[in-house]
């Protein structure tokens, strides 16, 4: 395992982003392996530890009772403030399945390693969270007709559609890398613009039509839900290798809390300024999250790139990395059970309650996420 830093690390202060030949940036050296990109591992640490706080501090913020209280205010910083993590995983997901290495073998053998890993992973947790956690712990009279609803909806468990979008983008990930490998980065700058503008102004459509009295709402089922994520897949291959300097880096993240910020202010504001609310919208796939999202990553690429990783370090981060996966499919599970056996987390009302359920449900799945990927067979759904 290379601990070096990455060959495109920075070398020193540059006027912005440091100069690589198309090239360099989209091709590894014949039979050698990419270097590990560290500053993805440690984003998508990041971005799991945020998918779990918006499922969790998102219970008290769905209180509206208690909207416009201090704890409230605190939850929904916490909540939107992580909204950027799921448009985050897309990104990194682009940087390694549109690489020209991961479809040298064909389409075929693409498709049967992707789906190899990811359909068991579908079809053993919709099982878990329909039968142990719909039908079980909560009673919930699940009838065949019901079941196919949430199945066509892609909302058989709260973040289960996300698994359904990823599938999706492994789908049309055949059709993309060779169109944008043969551009280089230019065509996948240009494309990913596209096709982020295209969604942003999708979803401002439906905030438009409601000041104007229709209702015009997007629709996405299990087999659409990919579409408003095919920028963030392609940008994050065009920006895998963009390595800001210490400025700019400083810049990107300053410019992203100032846009999440935004979000959060604006987020508890509803439903004043509606016209502002319907062409800005507080969703993973708004202006504002989507700005915020692309800044994130540049600065974590860029971080990743010109730090030294202690050996160490970088194997810690590597196996958190490769839980993370493992984190997202169970820790539903194991805040539902906080929630069976807790009165106070089942109600949602209270910060103080909420904030320790947080790490411990967290630690938790790390920890069962990380001994799966030990048992054979067990960690083919993990």
């Amino acid at each position: 395992m290379a601990l070096s830093p990455p060959v495109n690390a920075a070398p020193g202060p540059a006027a912005g982003p440091a100069p690589l030949p198309d090239s360099a940036r989209f091709t590894s050296p014949p039979g050698s392996p990419p270097p590990r990109e560290y500053g993805l591992d440690a984003l998508r640490i990041v971005a799991i530890c945020g998918v779990v706080a918006i499922h969790i501090f998102g219970v008290l913020v769905g209180k509206d009772d208690l909207r416009g209280q201090t704890g409230w205010w605190i939850a929904t910083a916490i909540d939107i403030g992580a909204i950027w993590t799921v448009p985050a995983f897309i990104m990194i997901s682009g940087a390694f399945v549109l690489a020209p290495r991961a479809h040298r073998a064909g389409p075929a053998a693409f498709y049967r390693k992707r789906f190899t890993r990811i359909l068991p992973a579908m079809i053993v947790w919709h099982v878990v969270y329909v039968v142990v956690v719909r039908m079980a712990m909560r009673g919930e009279h699940v009838t065949a007709t019901g079941l196919a609803r949430l199945l066509i909806d892609g909302k058989v468990f709260t973040a289960l559609y996300f698994l359904w979008l990823i599938a999706g983008l492994y789908v049309i990930a055949p059709v993309l890398a060779p169109f944008l490998h043969a551009g280089g980065r230019y065509r996948s700058l240009i494309t990913a613009g596209v096709a982020l503008g295209w969604t942003m102004v999708a979803y401002m459509i439906p905030g438009w039509a409601l000041l104007l009295g229709d209702s015009r709402p997007n629709i996405l089922t299990s087999w659409n839900r990919w579409w408003p994520y095919v920028g963030f897949f392609i940008a994050g291959w065009a920006l895998r290798r963009v390595v800001l300097n210490r400025l700019w880096t400083t810049v990107a993240l300053l410019g992203a809390g100032l846009l999440l910020a935004e979000a959060i202010w604006q987020y508890g504001a509803a439903p004043k300024h509606r016209l502002f609310q319907a062409t800005f919208p507080v969703m993973a796939t708004g202006t504002l999250v989507a700005a915020a999202t692309l800044l994130i990553f540049l600065a974590a690429v860029s971080i990743g790139a010109r730090t030294t990783w202690r050996p160490a370090v970088a194997r810690a981060m590597v196996r958190l990395s490769d839980a993370s996966f493992g984190v997202f499919l169970i820790h539903l599970l194991v805040f539902e059970v906080f929630r069976q056996l807790i009165p106070d987390v089942e109600a949602g009302r209270s910060l103080a309650v909420i904030g320790l359920v947080y790490p411990a449900v967290l630690v938790v799945s790390f920890a069962v996420s990380m001994l799966a990927a030990r048992i054979p067979y067990v960690r083919a759904v993990f």
